[in-house]
């Protein structure tokens, strides 16, 4: 007889919530499309999503506050990521102790990169935009936070910032005290090739 307990790797809430690596163990019994079941596994996933939003949004060295904007913004990609969750309706996305079932790996994938992207923009970031939006700050509100993690901001905004919000942006490489195009070591090209770029 097998033992039904989650194990310590099962891909649950809590390793959405932590990014650890998880294994879908949940033993589900496939049945016919249902369009209860679908709209059941869609609400399911949806419910998670302001909590997880709301703790990835969570600035780590600020005031340890969601921040607003973030968490709204990753509202709305979490929603759009569930989507993929329904599994037609065939399964159950988890089991009763909250195991995502195997079918679910693209709805996890989804949901886990709308958080670890938020994760990601809230600690590096967030109190820099907070700052620049406090400060008066050029080309800040909603798209900073991407602008910055991609390091695609502004002249302008990156000047303003290391004038004004120097200790709040010390993480984000751009603004840390360099100008437009003094970035030497992060990706050394010594020839322009187009063509090797890889995702």
């Amino acid at each position: 007889m097998a033992d039904e307990s989650p194990t310590a790797w099962s891909c649950t809430a809590d390793t959405l919530r932590s990014g650890k690596e998880c294994v879908f163990e949940a033993e589900l019994t496939p049945s016919a499309a249902n369009k209860d079941q679908a709209a059941s596994n869609v609400r399911t996933i949806q419910g998670m999503g302001r909590t997880l939003c709301a703790e990835a949004a969570r600035a780590r060295s600020e005031n340890g506050k969601a921040d607003r904007n973030l968490a709204s913004s990753c509202e709305k990609k979490y929603v759009s990521a569930a989507e993929v969750c329904d599994l037609e309706g065939t399964v159950p996305i988890v089991d009763a102790k909250g195991r995502f079932a195997p079918a679910a790996r693209a709805c996890y994938r989804a949901i886990s990169g709308v958080l670890q992207e938020t994760q990601l923009m809230a600690t590096v970031a967030a109190p820099c935009c907070q700052c620049a939006a406090q400060r008066g700050c050029p080309g800040v509100g909603d798209r900073c936070y991407a602008e910055l993690t991609q390091q695609q901001a502004g002249v302008s905004t990156l000047a303003c910032m290391r004038d004004r919000c120097s200790d709040a942006c010390s993480l984000v490489p751009s603004a840390a005290g360099q100008g437009k195009s003094a970035t030497p070591s992060l990706k050394p090209e010594p020839r322009p090739n187009r063509g090797s770029a890889s995702l």
